[in-house]
């Protein structure tokens, strides 16, 4: 049986001097789209898998989660079940049942992800239901991410947000490590939930899934482990437009020569939102991961 940090691939950074010299700006791109299963859910999913004593795992995920936790379960040798939109990435839809693991698709216009959970949960009464951002094990798994980025000088870096355990991972690392550098969040304009309550000071909750084409960032609100670190630890949360998103996939795929799923390119987004913010600075964009179908990822490049 692996340790977490025997089990995952360190990030990796990449220097684009396109990208640099069409931005004007000092970047550094470190993506998760090589991790395990194509994203940086794999460091939360197996931490939880691993330090759970239960031998069966019920989740709710758009995708990344699904598959890391189905990935990571199987080889761990415990079962796993993931309540899924309809709406999902038939890549990660595929991919969840590829690990030998459930899908538990829903019409979350009718019935909400958690809601199609609770009602497995009666019929599984001894699985632990995991969290794909709001659990202790998520957070300590994503702060290993958090551990690479600390120490290289960076002045800011750039982090993508949905349910927030990414940020609050990373947040969490760097506060250990005594690195200073400004974190910023990056969501989808259409679930701006995490900047409104970053704003108010309080946790506030969209009315629903939000459409945004940023599929992994379809949350309702961020989770309550997660709130208290991003409230204090997180310096502003730029809101992107979908146009920005699909223009920054455009620009990694020609400039970077990197294929980002739309959420994974929120902090190149949020960049692109607000260049003026970022000028003088050594700044560091996290591509939370690559998993994108096909034919949406033809369609946005």
């Amino acid at each position: 049986m692996l340790s977490l940090h025997e089990a995952i691939r360190p990030t990796t950074f990449i220097t684009s001097s396109k990208l640099r010299d069409h931005l004007g700006l000092d970047i550094t791109i470190a993506t998760e789209t090589f991790q395990h299963t194509g994203s940086f859910k794999f460091r939360a999913a197996y931490n939880l898998a691993l330090n759970v004593p239960n031998d069966e795992i019920l989740t709710a995920s758009s995708g990344n989660f699904g598959q890391a936790l189905a990935y990571a379960c199987k080889l761990l040798g415990k079962k796993c079940t993931v309540v899924m939109p309809a709406t999902s990435a038939k890549v990660k839809v595929e991919a969840v049942r590829g690990f030998g693991s459930t899908v538990d698709l829903v019409d979350t216009t009718k019935v909400g992800r958690l809601e199609r959970v609770a009602e497995l949960a009666e019929q599984m009464p001894n699985a632990y239901f995991a969290s794909a951002y709001d659990d202790e094990f998520v957070i300590a798994g994503n702060s290993t991410l958090g551990d690479e980025l600390a120490g290289l000088g960076f002045d800011a870096i750039v982090i993508p947000v949905g349910g927030g355990g990414l940020i609050s991972g990373v947040v969490t690392a760097l506060c250990r490590q005594g690195d200073t550098a400004e974190v910023i969040g990056a969501e989808p304009l259409l679930g701006n939930d995490a900047a409104r309550s970053l704003k108010a000071g309080e946790i506030l909750s969209n009315d629903g899934e939000p459409q945004t084409i940023a599929d992994g960032a379809r949350t309702i609100s961020l989770g309550e482990l997660n709130w208290p670190i991003i409230r204090d630890g997180v310096r502003d949360i730029i809101e992107v437009s979908d146009d920005r998103i699909a223009a920054a996939v455009k620009l990694y795929f020609e400039l970077a020569n990197l294929k980002t799923e739309p959420t994974g390119a929120l902090s190149l987004g949020a960049v692109l939102e607000h260049p003026d913010r970022f000028v003088g600075k050594k700044v560091c964009l996290v591509v939370s991961g690559g998993n994108v179908d096909a034919a949406v990822y033809r369609e946005l490049i």
